[in-house]
């Protein structure tokens, strides 16, 4: 069967692994890939699916009206997997409206032109709506966030995905537009823009700086390989129920410092050094406001109903991403230095 999927933010981190396993996989599906490229929009992701048939990227922003009715028009999408979001917690904090503007106001105009376009004939079609567990707040040493946890917020990015999940689930319960969404725990691997903890530790390693801790660096987080959340945000556009949230998570749970020093040894060994070396970098910082203690999803929804289970696991995966950038340098150094963003203009002007 043929369908003509729109991806929102492609050129990110999560998206970009998605579009290209979409592509791969399913060569009879026109994939439209449209990302403001933003600084963690990264096109060299994408570089083997240039000239790809089954492949188009559309420069351009969520919140952009006009845009998005051309493309709807264009394409008559049958589905849309929205992950273009502002993500960074720290950024949020000092410009919250941009998190308003991109994840609140984008979402609600994807969803309004979705609406319009699809009025009268939604057999088939789909909205996928990415979220994240930090919608649900902190959990104390035990417990674990399910879909049916309440909604509590701590920080303008959780917030404002919060806000997108309402009115996500407010047009299927309004106007009956069949959608699906997911809340995800955090995601590393390949692709991740190094502002993010990995893949931060991984190059200050690399460089010999500091390696910032955050408060007591007590924090846990559940940590999941993005191909494996790739692998379920495939299947929940194909087989998820309509009106239906999944949360997707790692089983996979880490306090900040443990992780740290993990990927310090790890990197040590990859870069060939004296063990113990990485860790003599770890520096103690001020902690952030708001900081949520701990996050642990339970998966067994997704898990029971549609029998996805995370396949890489801790080490393994930790292992994979160390080597992955350490074997990218060119793409790192090009991230780093700011030169990944002439990217575009070189491949695509005129």
């Amino acid at each position: 069967m043929h369908k003509t999927l729109l991806i929102t933010g492609g050129a990110g981190f999560v998206g970009s692994n998605l579009v290209l396993h979409l592509v791969r996989k399913y060569p009879n599906y026109t994939i439209v890939n449209l990302d403001k490229l933003t600084y963690a929009g990264n096109l060299e992701n994408l570089r083997e699916l240039e000239g790809a048939s089954n492949y188009h990227f559309v420069k351009g922003d969520v919140a952009d009206a006009v845009l998005l009715q051309e493309l709807f028009s264009r394409f008559a999408f049958d589905g849309i997997i929205h992950l273009a979001a502002e993500s960074h917690v720290d950024r949020s904090i000092t410009d919250p409206l941009a998190f308003v503007r991109t994840n609140v106001l984008g979402t609600v105009l994807l969803l309004q032109t979705a609406l319009r376009q699809w009025e009268g004939q939604m057999d088939g079609k789909l909205f996928y709506h990415i979220s994240t567990d930090e919608v649900y707040g902190s959990l104390g040493e035990t417990g674990y966030f399910t879909e049916q946890t309440p909604y509590d917020p701590r920080s303008p990015y959780s917030a404002s995905k919060a806000s997108s999940d309402h009115f996500v689930r407010a047009f299927h319960h309004t106007y009956g537009l069949p959608v699906v969404i997911s809340n995800c725990s955090n995601n590393y691997g390949p692709y991740q823009f190094p502002e993010k903890l990995i893949p931060l530790v991984i190059n200050n390693i690399r460089e010999g700086r500091p390696l910032p801790i955050y408060g007591d660096g007590q924090y846990t987080r559940d940590w999941l390989w993005v191909g494996d959340h790739v692998e379920a945000i495939d299947l929940l556009f194909h087989r998820g129920k309509a009106g239906e949230t999944y949360n997707i998570g790692g089983n996979n749970e880490w306090k900040n410092i443990d992780l740290v020093e993990l990927l310090c040894d790890l990197t040590d060994e990859a870069l060939g050094r004296s063990p113990g070396s990485a860790r003599k970098l770890i520096t103690f910082v001020k902690d952030r406001p708001g900081h949520d203690r701990r996050y642990a999803i339970d998966a067994g929804k997704i898990q029971s109903e549609l029998g996805w289970q995370p396949k890489v696991c801790a080490e393994e995966g930790f292992r994979q991403t160390v080597s992955w950038y350490l074997n990218n340098l060119s793409w790192l150094e090009n991230v780093t230095s700011g030169a990944y963003r002439r990217y575009y203009d070189k491949q695509y002007a005129g």
